[in-house]
Protein backbone atom coordinates (compact mmCIF):
# COMPACT_ATOMS: atom_id res chain seq x y z
CA UNK A 1 0.00 0.00 0.00
CA UNK A 2 0.95 3.67 -0.18
CA UNK A 3 1.28 6.04 2.76
CA UNK A 4 2.29 9.65 3.39
CA UNK A 5 5.64 9.90 5.18
CA UNK A 6 7.45 12.89 6.66
CA UNK A 7 11.15 12.87 7.49
CA UNK A 8 13.03 14.82 10.18
CA UNK A 9 13.60 17.72 7.77
CA UNK A 10 9.87 18.08 7.13
CA UNK A 11 9.98 16.62 3.62
CA UNK A 12 6.82 14.78 2.56
CA UNK A 13 6.77 11.76 0.27
CA UNK A 14 4.40 8.97 -0.67
CA UNK A 15 6.08 5.64 0.12
CA UNK A 16 5.31 1.97 -0.39
CA UNK A 17 4.41 0.29 2.91
CA UNK A 18 3.33 -3.18 3.92
CA UNK A 19 -0.38 -3.65 4.54
CA UNK A 20 -0.68 -3.77 8.34
CA UNK A 21 -1.17 -7.03 10.17
CA UNK A 22 -3.93 -7.34 12.74
CA UNK A 23 -4.53 -9.61 15.73
CA UNK A 24 -7.60 -11.57 16.84
CA UNK A 25 -9.09 -8.49 18.56
CA UNK A 26 -8.57 -6.13 15.62
CA UNK A 27 -9.95 -5.48 12.15
CA UNK A 28 -8.27 -4.41 8.92
CA UNK A 29 -9.68 -1.21 7.43
CA UNK A 30 -9.44 0.14 3.90
CA UNK A 31 -9.17 3.90 4.20
CA UNK A 32 -11.84 6.09 2.59
CA UNK A 33 -10.97 9.60 3.79
CA UNK A 34 -8.78 11.56 6.18
CA UNK A 35 -9.01 15.19 7.27
CA UNK A 36 -5.95 17.42 7.25
CA UNK A 37 -5.24 18.78 10.74
CA UNK A 38 -3.56 22.18 10.83
CA UNK A 39 -2.57 21.44 14.41
CA UNK A 40 -1.17 17.92 14.63
CA UNK A 41 -0.17 17.26 11.01
CA UNK A 42 1.51 20.58 10.32
CA UNK A 43 3.37 20.68 13.63
CA UNK A 44 4.74 17.18 13.13
CA UNK A 45 5.90 18.30 9.69
CA UNK A 46 7.55 21.41 11.16
CA UNK A 47 9.07 19.49 14.06
CA UNK A 48 7.17 21.53 16.65
CA UNK A 49 4.64 18.99 17.92
CA UNK A 50 5.21 18.62 21.66
CA UNK A 51 6.90 15.34 22.63
CA UNK A 52 6.96 13.98 19.06
CA UNK A 53 10.47 13.35 17.79
CA UNK A 54 10.34 9.99 15.98
CA UNK A 55 11.01 10.33 12.25
CA UNK A 56 10.39 9.28 9.56
CA UNK A 57 6.71 8.95 10.42
CA UNK A 58 3.49 8.05 8.62
CA UNK A 59 1.04 10.92 9.05
CA UNK A 60 -2.72 11.26 9.50
CA UNK A 61 -5.12 10.98 12.43
CA UNK A 62 -8.56 12.12 11.20
CA UNK A 63 -9.29 8.95 9.25
CA UNK A 64 -12.42 7.09 8.15
CA UNK A 65 -12.37 3.62 6.63
CA UNK A 66 -14.30 0.49 5.73
CA UNK A 67 -13.75 -2.78 7.58
CA UNK A 68 -12.55 -5.43 5.11
CA UNK A 69 -11.31 -8.23 7.42
CA UNK A 70 -11.96 -9.02 11.09
CA UNK A 71 -10.03 -10.94 13.72
CA UNK A 72 -11.45 -14.16 15.14
CA UNK A 73 -12.47 -12.60 18.47
CA UNK A 74 -13.97 -9.38 17.09
CA UNK A 75 -17.66 -8.81 17.86
CA UNK A 76 -18.04 -5.02 17.57
CA UNK A 77 -17.17 -4.74 13.86
CA UNK A 78 -18.25 -6.56 10.72
CA UNK A 79 -17.14 -6.36 7.12
CA UNK A 80 -18.54 -3.25 5.44
CA UNK A 81 -18.75 -1.13 8.63
CA UNK A 82 -17.61 2.48 8.25
CA UNK A 83 -15.42 3.35 11.23
CA UNK A 84 -13.66 6.40 12.63
CA UNK A 85 -10.03 6.71 13.72
CA UNK A 86 -8.25 3.71 12.17
CA UNK A 87 -4.53 3.93 12.92
CA UNK A 88 -1.24 2.26 12.10
CA UNK A 89 0.25 0.73 15.22
CA UNK A 90 3.87 0.10 16.08
CA UNK A 91 6.62 0.91 13.59
CA UNK A 92 5.47 -0.35 10.19
CA UNK A 93 8.47 -1.05 7.93
CA UNK A 94 10.64 0.97 10.30
CA UNK A 95 8.49 4.09 10.10
CA UNK A 96 7.07 5.63 13.26
CA UNK A 97 3.33 6.00 13.49
CA UNK A 98 2.18 9.60 13.37
CA UNK A 99 -1.17 7.79 13.66
CA UNK A 100 -0.82 6.83 9.99
CA UNK A 101 -4.29 7.43 8.56
CA UNK A 102 -2.89 8.84 5.29
CA UNK A 103 -2.21 5.28 4.23
CA UNK A 104 -4.42 3.00 2.21
CA UNK A 105 -5.00 0.50 5.06
CA UNK A 106 -5.07 0.80 8.85
CA UNK A 107 -6.47 -1.18 11.79
CA UNK A 108 -9.06 -0.68 14.50
CA UNK A 109 -9.25 -2.47 17.84
CA UNK A 110 -12.40 -4.00 19.34
CA UNK A 111 -12.29 -2.76 22.91
CA UNK A 112 -14.95 -5.27 23.99
CA UNK A 113 -12.90 -8.15 22.61
CA UNK A 114 -9.77 -6.89 24.38
CA UNK A 115 -11.63 -6.59 27.69
CA UNK A 116 -13.30 -9.99 27.33
CA UNK A 117 -9.93 -11.61 26.70
CA UNK A 118 -8.16 -10.04 29.66
CA UNK A 119 -6.38 -7.26 27.73
CA UNK A 120 -8.46 -4.25 28.78
CA UNK A 121 -7.46 -0.75 29.92
CA UNK A 122 -4.15 -0.69 31.76
CA UNK A 123 -2.64 -3.62 29.89
CA UNK A 124 0.16 -3.15 27.33
CA UNK A 125 -2.04 -4.50 24.55
CA UNK A 126 -4.83 -1.93 24.99
CA UNK A 127 -4.76 1.46 23.25
CA UNK A 128 -6.85 4.37 24.49
CA UNK A 129 -7.68 5.04 20.85
CA UNK A 130 -9.94 1.97 20.81
CA UNK A 131 -12.54 3.88 22.82
CA UNK A 132 -13.11 6.33 19.97
CA UNK A 133 -12.99 3.95 16.99
CA UNK A 134 -16.70 4.26 16.34
CA UNK A 135 -18.99 2.82 13.67
CA UNK A 136 -20.75 5.60 11.72
CA UNK A 137 -22.74 3.64 9.12
CA UNK A 138 -25.95 5.65 9.58
CA UNK A 139 -24.56 9.10 10.41
CA UNK A 140 -23.18 10.57 7.16
CA UNK A 141 -21.01 9.74 4.15
CA UNK A 142 -17.30 8.91 4.63
CA UNK A 143 -15.99 12.32 3.48
CA UNK A 144 -18.29 14.15 5.88
CA UNK A 145 -17.46 11.64 8.61
CA UNK A 146 -13.83 12.83 8.65
CA UNK A 147 -15.15 16.06 10.15
CA UNK A 148 -16.76 14.17 13.04
CA UNK A 149 -13.31 13.65 14.53
CA UNK A 150 -12.72 17.39 14.87
CA UNK A 151 -16.30 17.82 16.09
CA UNK A 152 -15.77 15.31 18.87
CA UNK A 153 -12.41 16.76 19.87
CA UNK A 154 -13.87 20.26 20.18
CA UNK A 155 -17.06 19.24 21.95
CA UNK A 156 -15.13 17.13 24.47
CA UNK A 157 -12.83 20.11 25.08
CA UNK A 158 -15.82 22.38 25.65
CA UNK A 159 -17.12 19.95 28.24
CA UNK A 160 -13.68 19.87 29.89
CA UNK A 161 -13.73 23.70 29.91
CA UNK A 162 -17.15 23.39 31.64
CA UNK A 163 -18.91 25.62 29.14
CA UNK A 164 -22.62 25.87 29.84
CA UNK A 165 -25.78 27.69 28.69
CA UNK A 166 -26.28 31.41 29.31
CA UNK A 167 -22.55 32.08 29.61
CA UNK A 168 -20.83 34.55 27.31
CA UNK A 169 -18.01 33.45 25.03
CA UNK A 170 -15.40 35.17 22.87
CA UNK A 171 -13.67 32.98 20.28
CA UNK A 172 -10.44 34.02 18.58
CA UNK A 173 -10.23 32.33 15.18
CA UNK A 174 -12.75 31.24 12.56
CA UNK A 175 -10.85 28.41 10.93
CA UNK A 176 -12.32 24.89 11.15
CA UNK A 177 -11.76 24.68 14.92
CA UNK A 178 -13.00 28.19 15.67
CA UNK A 179 -16.10 27.53 13.57
CA UNK A 180 -16.72 24.36 15.59
CA UNK A 181 -16.51 26.33 18.84
CA UNK A 182 -18.86 28.91 17.35
CA UNK A 183 -21.47 26.42 16.16
CA UNK A 184 -21.38 24.33 19.31
CA UNK A 185 -21.54 27.36 21.59
CA UNK A 186 -24.74 28.35 19.81
CA UNK A 187 -26.18 24.83 19.99
CA UNK A 188 -25.30 24.56 23.68
CA UNK A 189 -27.02 27.85 24.53
CA UNK A 190 -24.07 30.10 25.33
CA UNK A 191 -24.75 33.77 24.69
CA UNK A 192 -23.62 36.05 23.35
CA UNK A 193 -21.30 34.17 21.03
CA UNK A 194 -18.63 36.55 19.71
CA UNK A 195 -16.17 35.31 17.09
CA UNK A 196 -13.10 37.18 15.87
CA UNK A 197 -10.94 36.61 12.81
CA UNK A 198 -8.55 38.59 10.61
CA UNK A 199 -10.58 38.23 7.40
CA UNK A 200 -14.08 39.35 6.47
CA UNK A 201 -14.74 36.02 4.74
CA UNK A 202 -14.08 33.91 7.81
CA UNK A 203 -15.92 36.32 10.09
CA UNK A 204 -18.94 36.10 7.78
CA UNK A 205 -18.77 32.31 7.87
CA UNK A 206 -18.77 32.40 11.68
CA UNK A 207 -21.87 34.58 11.58
CA UNK A 208 -23.56 32.14 9.20
CA UNK A 209 -22.83 29.30 11.61
CA UNK A 210 -24.39 31.06 14.57
CA UNK A 211 -22.12 33.75 16.00
CA UNK A 212 -24.21 36.56 17.46
CA UNK A 213 -21.47 39.11 16.77
CA UNK A 214 -18.35 38.92 14.58
CA UNK A 215 -15.35 41.21 14.29
CA UNK A 216 -12.46 41.54 11.88
CA UNK A 217 -9.62 42.33 14.27
CA UNK A 218 -7.67 44.12 11.55
CA UNK A 219 -10.45 46.70 11.19
CA UNK A 220 -11.68 47.37 14.73
CA UNK A 221 -10.31 47.65 18.24
CA UNK A 222 -11.60 44.30 19.47
CA UNK A 223 -11.03 45.02 23.14
CA UNK A 224 -13.07 48.21 23.19
CA UNK A 225 -15.85 46.72 21.05
CA UNK A 226 -16.21 43.69 23.29
CA UNK A 227 -16.24 45.82 26.42
CA UNK A 228 -19.16 47.77 24.95
CA UNK A 229 -21.10 44.51 24.69
CA UNK A 230 -19.74 42.83 27.84
CA UNK A 231 -18.68 45.58 30.26
CA UNK A 232 -17.74 43.01 32.91
CA UNK A 233 -15.93 40.79 30.42
CA UNK A 234 -16.68 37.34 28.98
CA UNK A 235 -17.20 34.15 30.94
CA UNK A 236 -15.01 32.29 28.42
CA UNK A 237 -12.32 33.58 26.07
CA UNK A 238 -11.07 30.92 23.64
CA UNK A 239 -7.82 30.77 21.69
CA UNK A 240 -8.82 28.49 18.80
CA UNK A 241 -5.74 29.43 16.77
CA UNK A 242 -2.61 28.76 18.82
CA UNK A 243 -1.13 32.25 19.10
CA UNK A 244 0.34 32.87 22.55
CA UNK A 245 -0.21 36.64 22.37
CA UNK A 246 -3.96 35.95 22.48
CA UNK A 247 -3.59 34.73 26.06
CA UNK A 248 -2.36 38.14 27.18
CA UNK A 249 -5.04 39.86 25.11
CA UNK A 250 -7.65 37.67 26.80
CA UNK A 251 -6.50 38.97 30.20
CA UNK A 252 -8.28 42.22 29.44
CA UNK A 253 -11.44 40.49 28.23
CA UNK A 254 -12.10 37.76 30.77
CA UNK A 255 -14.74 38.26 33.44
CA UNK A 256 -14.14 38.02 37.19
CA UNK A 257 -13.96 34.26 37.88
CA UNK A 258 -14.03 33.70 34.12
CA UNK A 259 -11.84 31.36 32.12
CA UNK A 260 -9.26 31.74 29.36
CA UNK A 261 -9.42 28.55 27.30
CA UNK A 262 -6.44 27.51 25.17
CA UNK A 263 -7.26 24.91 22.54
CA UNK A 264 -5.12 26.00 19.60
CA UNK A 265 -1.62 24.53 19.78
CA UNK A 266 1.17 27.07 19.54
CA UNK A 267 4.58 25.98 18.23
CA UNK A 268 6.08 28.15 20.99
CA UNK A 269 5.83 26.42 24.34
CA UNK A 270 6.46 29.40 26.59
CA UNK A 271 5.70 33.10 26.96
CA UNK A 272 5.65 35.99 29.42
CA UNK A 273 2.22 36.22 30.97
CA UNK A 274 0.97 39.70 31.85
CA UNK A 275 -2.11 39.62 34.04
CA UNK A 276 -2.04 43.32 34.94
CA UNK A 277 -5.32 43.87 33.06
CA UNK A 278 -6.99 40.70 34.33
CA UNK A 279 -9.44 40.61 37.25
CA UNK A 280 -8.16 39.30 40.56
CA UNK A 281 -9.80 35.90 40.05
CA UNK A 282 -9.61 34.04 36.74
CA UNK A 283 -8.57 30.67 35.34
CA UNK A 284 -6.21 29.75 32.51
CA UNK A 285 -6.90 26.25 31.18
CA UNK A 286 -5.23 24.30 28.40
CA UNK A 287 -7.07 21.47 26.64
CA UNK A 288 -4.91 20.63 23.64
CA UNK A 289 -5.03 16.85 23.53
CA UNK A 290 -8.54 15.57 24.35
CA UNK A 291 -8.70 12.06 25.75
CA UNK A 292 -10.08 9.45 23.35
CA UNK A 293 -12.53 8.30 26.00
CA UNK A 294 -13.88 11.84 26.23
CA UNK A 295 -14.12 12.03 22.44
CA UNK A 296 -16.08 8.78 22.46
CA UNK A 297 -18.45 10.19 25.07
CA UNK A 298 -19.07 13.22 22.82
CA UNK A 299 -19.97 11.06 19.83
CA UNK A 300 -23.66 10.54 20.63
CA UNK A 301 -24.33 14.28 20.80
CA UNK A 302 -22.45 14.97 17.55
CA UNK A 303 -24.28 12.19 15.70
CA UNK A 304 -27.63 13.43 17.01
CA UNK A 305 -26.94 16.98 15.81
CA UNK A 306 -25.95 15.73 12.36
CA UNK A 307 -29.03 13.52 12.06
CA UNK A 308 -31.26 16.38 13.25
CA UNK A 309 -29.85 18.63 10.51
CA UNK A 310 -28.49 21.31 12.85
CA UNK A 311 -24.86 20.36 12.20
CA UNK A 312 -23.70 19.89 8.60
CA UNK A 313 -20.11 18.61 8.23
CA UNK A 314 -19.83 20.16 4.78
CA UNK A 315 -20.20 23.63 6.32
CA UNK A 316 -16.68 23.09 7.67
CA UNK A 317 -15.04 21.53 4.58
CA UNK A 318 -13.65 23.68 1.77
CA UNK A 319 -11.70 21.11 -0.29
CA UNK A 320 -11.97 17.40 -1.06
CA UNK A 321 -8.72 16.25 -2.69
CA UNK A 322 -7.88 12.76 -3.98
CA UNK A 323 -5.13 10.80 -2.26
CA UNK A 324 -3.26 10.79 -5.57
CA UNK A 325 -2.73 14.55 -5.07
CA UNK A 326 -2.01 14.50 -1.34
CA UNK A 327 1.31 16.31 -1.77
CA UNK A 328 -0.54 19.09 -3.59
CA UNK A 329 -3.05 19.25 -0.75
CA UNK A 330 -0.28 19.91 1.76
CA UNK A 331 1.24 22.52 -0.52
CA UNK A 332 -2.14 24.25 -0.45
CA UNK A 333 -2.19 24.14 3.35
CA UNK A 334 1.38 25.47 3.58
CA UNK A 335 0.47 28.35 1.25
CA UNK A 336 -2.53 29.29 3.42
CA UNK A 337 -4.96 28.59 0.59
CA UNK A 338 -7.34 26.31 2.52
CA UNK A 339 -10.25 28.34 3.82
CA UNK A 340 -11.67 25.48 5.92
CA UNK A 341 -10.93 21.79 6.35
CA UNK A 342 -9.26 19.80 3.57
CA UNK A 343 -10.36 16.18 3.39
CA UNK A 344 -8.29 13.61 1.50
CA UNK A 345 -10.43 11.07 -0.36
CA UNK A 346 -9.01 7.63 -1.17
Amino acid sequence: MKGLVVDAQGKLSVEELSIPTYNDCQALVRMLSCGVCNGTDMKIIHGTFKNFDTYPAVLGHEGVGEVVEVGSKVTSYKKGDIVLLPFLEGNPDGYASGWGAYSEYCVVGDKEAYIKNGMGPGTPEFSEGYYAQTVVNDVCDPVAAAMIITFREVLSAMKRFQMEPNKSIVIFGAGPVGLCFTRFAKLLGLAPVITIDITDEKAAEAERLGADIVFNSTKVDVDSEIKKILPEGADFVVDAVGINALINQAMGLVKYNGKICCYGISPKLGMNLDWSRAPYNWTLQFVQFPLKLEEAEAHTQIAAWIKAGVLNPYDFISDVIPFSDILGAFEKVAAGQAQKKIVIKF
